[in-house]
């Protein structure tokens, strides 16, 4: 699975990876996946790693999270928001990203609006 998350990073197409070890928590485990390499794959092609706000999925955890931010990798934080009500979902990742210490000038889609467009387009 690592071989493939860093060949899929290598798309110029790609800018973030999303569920990045894929858990459920209470009903599907992470993915069989070196973070370590997924991150320097992510990092040698500019891409963000997502925080995901959703609580059946937390997925990065603050521990990777800090990991990635040590790293120097941008990330996003998102809901996983299927319907209007989970939208209350971003505390929760914004909660993963602070234990992380994360601040808001690594989160992408916290950037103001001309930087959030450049990195869109494959600026860094």
């Amino acid at each position: 699975m690592t071989a493939r998350i860093c060949r899929a990073l290598e798309n110029p197409h790609v800018r973030i990876l999303a569920h990045p070890t894929g858990r459920l928590l209470g009903s599907r485990e992470p993915y069989d996946v070196d973070l370590e390499q997924v991150f320097a794959a992510a990092k040698r092609h500019g891409k963000a790693i997502e925080i995901n706000g959703s609580p059946w999925r937390l997925d990065l955890n603050d521990v990777h999270a800090r990991r990635a931010r040590d790293l120097g990798l941008p990330v996003t934080i998102d809901t996983d928001t299927h319907y209007l009500d989970e939208l209350e979902n971003m505390a929760l990742g914004v909660a993963t990203a602070r234990r992380a210490w994360i601040g808001p000038e690594r989160v992408v889609n916290a950037l103001p609006l001309d930087r959030l467009l450049g990195w869109a387009r494959g600026g860094r």
